[in-house]
């Protein structure tokens, strides 16, 4: 009958640590198998990578592409989804289709930074969509089945120089705050520069 205190591992199954550093009798005394002196001998040492100082293998070699930060990530779907969702009548073609709609549709999971609609597949239902992208196939695809693609605005720029901090609603800056005195300042010079000087009569 086994005991549950009588199980044990295997022999040689564990090996104890080597306790380093602890006389001469341990046969890992005295220096500890890190040598004599040097970097590696001392504690807090992280060298990976080092060569000796010259170039590491991972500078050497060449680098090919890059991370974009400002990349956004759209949920595609294509043509071929839409229909087979309006098929099993969990999309209804007759309203305009919008990225909440199609989430709760099932189409997609998440709208993340908006839909992009693709063109793989065909399209035999007449739809109105409002998406964030669209390749060129899609647009004539759903267009020629008799349905409009409407392409959400994005963030637009500012046209021309930005209008002071006061006019767009914030706290005005020093420099704002000078800009006027300075315009005043300059338009009396120019119109004491420009005015005739009548001599004084003798």
């Amino acid at each position: 009958m086994v005991k549950l205190n009588e199980i044990a591992d295997n022999p040689g199954a564990t090996k104890n640590r080597k306790r380093v550093g602890r006389g001469p009798g341990s046969g890992k005394g005295r220096t500890a198998g890190r040598g004599f002196k040097g970097q590696k001998s001392r504690s807090g040492v992280s060298i990976n990578g080092f060569e000796g100082g010259q170039m590491p293998l991972y500078q050497r070699l060449p680098k090919r592409g890059f991370n974009n930060i400002f990349r956004k990530d759209f949920a595609e779907v294509n043509l071929s989804k839409l229909q087979a969702a309006i098929d099993a009548k969990k999309l209804d073609a007759k309203k305009p289709m919008t990225a909440e709609t199609l989430v709760e549709a099932g189409v997609i999971r998440r709208v993340l930074d908006g839909v992009r609609l693709l063109g793989n597949g065909e399209l035999t239902a007449s739809i109105t969509i409002e998406v964030a992208g669209a390749s060129k196939t899609a647009v004539e695809a759903v267009e020629k089945a008799g349905g409009k693609v409407h392409i959400l605005p994005g963030r637009e720029k500012p046209e021309g120089k930005l209008k002071p901090r006061s006019e767009r609603g914030g706290k005005a800056s020093k420099a704002d705050a000078k800009a006027p005195a300075k315009a005043e300042a300059a338009a009396e010079k120019s119109a004491e520069d420009s005015g005739d000087e009548t001599p004084d009569a003798e």
